[in-house]
């Protein structure tokens, strides 16, 4: 048992007067490598058990996962059977998405008081530290993108960059769940399977859409600078961020982009004129709260996604281009980085969230990954910078630094 699920197992009884004192983080401390967890800031899931995998072959993805879900009610009679896993960035490639065989759930995190308690210190370990690229060659990458963009050949591209962390002891996964669930109990925290002792593991700030009968929510964030521990600065760099003309810009051009997706889907939407400011323990990041009313009832969650998936907050504008210029510039293939994770009912119901701040897990290895929007007026320190401070919410989750 982990150093943190040993300080939330000693904490007193639920009072029973208030059921969800505990409810929640229960579920945080019963997680084990191999279950599915996810917490949005609706519910708290742990799903176990093999159940039905959702099968890669020739169909739309949202054709093999209604039929994953069709079987599961006829055969074990489940009423409303839960898909729940990740998507990757390349939508064509395999899946990592489950109809589990039992879904326990709770309120959120947030709700919870007993969130409030410390998950204790990550395990001491020398951790090997490699970047994957070299950050003066994510620099140049970066320099090249905003050169083609200035003989206009694209608008904007995200390009990544990765650390590889190697520990000299197997990783203890629900210590890391339990601190970074700790750290942003308001945002979406996610350990998932995605192959034979691999997980997903992170804690994201973005929900890409959301859909509650015939509600649709997607609250698109692009545009950010870094949390400061001094408060009048971080303060100045939050106002900063509100008025940085080449974030505004980079941000109206996401939203727009999530406009155009769920337009076709509902009745009328709702998006305001200006963006506010979402924070997390280490990021200022311009949000925008776009909601609408479905059309159509047969419209799901997964299918919302599937038609919104990727944004240009994760790829750029245009988005077949965008995808060239990554995949010439990044050294590594993405996965589930920039994909999506979430869950999805028979009711078409379901929470899907952009996969950033996130890690994949392998036996004694880790894989961080961190992106930046380019623009044209963006410059390669200042974005490099930028993803350095976007590992810090998962560094911080493992007692690392870069």
């Amino acid at each position: 048992m982990s150093t943190a699920s040993q300080v939330a197992t000693h904490v007193p009884p639920a009072d029973p007067a208030h059921p969800s004192v505990g409810a929640a983080t229960s579920l945080l401390d019963a997680y084990t490598p191999g279950d599915h967890f996810l917490a949005t800031p609706g519910r708290t899931l742990l799903a176990r058990g093999p159940g039905r995998e959702v099968p890669h072959d020739e169909r739309p993805l949202t054709d093999r996962v209604d039929a994953t879900l069709a079987e599961a009610v006829a055969a074990a009679g489940q009423e409303s059977p839960v898909v729940i896993g990740a998507i990757p960035f390349d939508h064509t490639a395999p899946a990592a998405l489950h109809v589990p065989a039992s879904v326990r759930t709770a309120p959120p995190l947030a709700s919870d008081p007993m969130i409030a308690l410390p998950a204790g210190p990550s395990a001491t370990t020398d951790w090997q530290i490699r970047p994957v690229p070299a950050p003066e060659v994510y620099g140049e990458g970066v320099a090249a993108a905003v050169a083609r963009m200035w003989r206009g050949e694209f608008s904007k591209v995200v390009l990544a960059r990765t650390l590889e962390l190697t520990s000299g002891a197997p990783l203890d996964l629900p210590a890391m769940l339990q601190r970074l669930a700790r750290r942003d109990p308001s945002g979406y925290t996610f350990a998932l399977p995605t192959g034979p002792a691999r997980t997903l593991i992170g804690a994201s700030p973005e929900l890409l859409v959301s859909r509650h009968g015939n509600q649709v929510v997607a609250n698109p964030l692009a545009g950010s600078t870094p949390r400061s521990d001094d408060l009048a600065e971080d303060v100045r760099r939050a106002a900063t961020l509100l008025e940085s003309v080449k974030d505004l810009h980079e941000h109206a051009v996401v939203v727009d982009a999530v406009h155009q997706a769920l337009a076709p889907h509902c009745t009328g939407i709702t998006v305001p004129a200006r963006p506010t400011l979402i924070r997390t323990a280490t990021m200022w990041h311009l949000s925008t709260t776009v909601t609408g009313t479905l059309s159509s009832a047969s419209t799901s969650a997964l299918d919302l996604a599937m038609a919104l998936h990727p944004t240009p907050a994760v790829c750029g504008t245009p988005t077949q281009t965008a995808r060239q210029v990554i995949a010439e510039t990044e050294p590594f293939d993405r996965g589930f980085f920039t994909g999506v994770v979430g869950w999805g009912n028979a009711d078409g119901d379901g929470e899907w969230v952009v996969t950033i701040r996130c890690a994949e897990a392998e036996e004694r290895t880790l894989r961080l990954y961190a992106g930046a929007g380019i623009v044209a007026a963006s410059e390669p320190e200042a974005e490099t910078a930028e993803t350095g401070a976007k590992f810090r919410t998962f560094l911080s989750a493992v007692g690392a630094e870069l």
